[in-house]
């Protein structure tokens, strides 16, 4: 065991971090069982699976949510592309798919919350499946799969790269954005870290994980790039953890100098893999 870490969302269980020996990745133990782990995700903060503003902090998050949008659309119209067909895995209410649309992808979902799902596809004409879908595309049927914050709560996780693997065209790209516990603020805030997010989140990871898992199903991973607004929230956040109180000050400041320190070191609080298959 590296680390004791509390499910601050939910139920305030305690639940522990194991290093994996094979990719290096930290595990959360014990995950809970696949019939359980739905009720994890049953609180009203959890901002992905509703698209609510009641206070600032959810403003300023879809606030944040909307400038990343563009970002993310950019970086997808990058990849070298035969018929811009896309799969985004566990979109949320849909407001990248909705993006995609409105900018000539051919775009499909998968997102296991009712709740979400209804949401996203009134955005995006019905475009948004449950997981039992994904046995059910085509091989090679995507030029781009997409999982902005995902694979750290998908179970079987080896099996889940084998069929994104099945799923790509050859030279596709797959893009994966993971919290990255080598930052600055996964250290300074150890225990307390949001991005741990213990049980939903069973896996974290760092470069070498990535690169390891990827490449066992002979994808590589080309280029890495940083999440800068994550470090900003996932510190505020922590600071509530922390303390038990809202520090938006204390938590800026972590961000920011989490952020600083990541120009050097290239370990941000959240990165974006871009990864090819071969």
């Amino acid at each position: 065991m590296l680390i004791k870490v509390k499910d601050h969302s939910v139920t305030g269980e305690e639940f522990e971090l194991i290093q994996n020996t094979e990719y290096g990745f930290l595990e959360t133990s014990p995950q809970p069982c696949s019939d359980k782990l739905p009720d994890y995700y049953k609180s009203e903060d959890y901002i992905s699976h509703t698209d609510s503003q009641r206070n600032l902090f959810e403003k300023v998050y879809h606030l944040v949510r909307s400038i990343s949008l563009k970002k993310k659309l950019k970086l997808i119209n990058s990849c070298s592309l035969e018929s811009k067909k896309l799969l985004d895995i566990g979109c949320g209410t849909g407001g990248f798919l909705k993006t995609a649309l409105e900018n000539n992808w051919t775009v499909s979902g998968i997102e296991p919350n009712e709740q979400a799902r209804k949401i996203a596809n009134k955005k995006t004409n019905n475009s948004v499946f449950e997981t039992e879908q994904l046995s059910k595309f085509k091989p090679s049927s995507f030029d781009v799969i997409t999982l902005w914050h995902v694979l750290e709560h998908l179970p079987n996780l080896e099996n889940h790269i084998k069929v994104f693997k099945k799923l790509l065209k050859t030279n596709g790209t797959l893009i994966i954005a993971v919290p990255n516990y080598k930052s600055y603020d996964a250290k300074h805030y150890k225990q307390f870290w949001a991005a741990y997010d213990v049980p939903r989140h069973l896996w974290h990871f760092n470069k070498t994980s990535i690169s390891k898992l990827v490449s066992k199903e002979h994808m590589k991973v080309l280029k890495v790039k940083p999440m800068w607004f994550d470090a900003f929230y996932v510190s505020m956040l922590s600071e509530k953890y922390k303390s038990g109180k809202m520090n938006p000050i204390k938590g800026l400041y972590t961000g920011l100098v989490s952020n600083l320190k990541s120009i050097k070191t290239k370990e941000a609080s959240s990165l974006i893999y871009i990864i090819k298959n071969d």
